[in-house]
């Protein structure tokens, strides 16, 4: 089944917001980064290149199903030089839940628009959504926990830098 235009351009829409997505939590590696944090750095760019993964996901379907997926304009994010962990996981919480608000608005428009055929993907991304932002939640919330604590901000460093980044591609590609 064709994607009516409208659901097309909501899927566009979609697209655009998880490329976005990729660049928040690139800023938000190079702020950790300029923080001398590298493991957080690093578990951010790996959150990046998930975020591509996703974009990917969607352009496959929408590819797949007879279209073409156009790319919108992206605003480069602004993250402030001296922004703290807790300020920057906070932002990645703040910018996973626009996501998962997003995600839900196009399963409500596939409903609309009576497409049965975007569930499956649709279904998969709310789940995924839950995952998301229960981790970054998780992490925001030991971050409060370790407050100023040197010693506590060091290891949650360490044990993010243990994430493995799967590359940009979805899986199987």
């Amino acid at each position: 089944m064709k994607l009516t235009q409208t659901l097309s351009d909501a899927f566009d829409a979609q697209i655009t917001l998880e490329f976005a997505a990729s660049l928040v939590y690139r800023q938000l590696a190079i702020a950790m980064g300029a923080r001398d944090l590298p493991g957080m750095a690093s578990w951010l760019r790996a959150q990046a290149d998930e975020e591509v993964v996703h974009a990917n996901k969607f352009i496959d379907h929408v590819v797949d199903r007879g279209g073409h997926p156009c790319i919108g304009t992206i605003q480069a994010p602004q993250v402030a030089p001296d922004a703290t962990p807790s300020q920057v996981f906070a932002a990645a919480l703040a910018h996973e839940e626009k996501v998962s608000a997003s995600i839900r608005q196009l399963y409500r428009t596939a409903d609309a628009e009576g497409d049965l055929d975007s569930r499956p993907l649709l279904n998969w991304f709310l789940e995924e959504q839950i995952e998301e932002e229960s981790t970054v939640g998780e992490i925001v919330s030991q971050l409060k926990l370790i407050g100023d604590d040197g010693n506590g901000l060091l290891r949650l460093d360490a044990d993010l830098g243990g994430r493995q980044s799967g590359g940009t591609e979805p899986a199987g590609v």
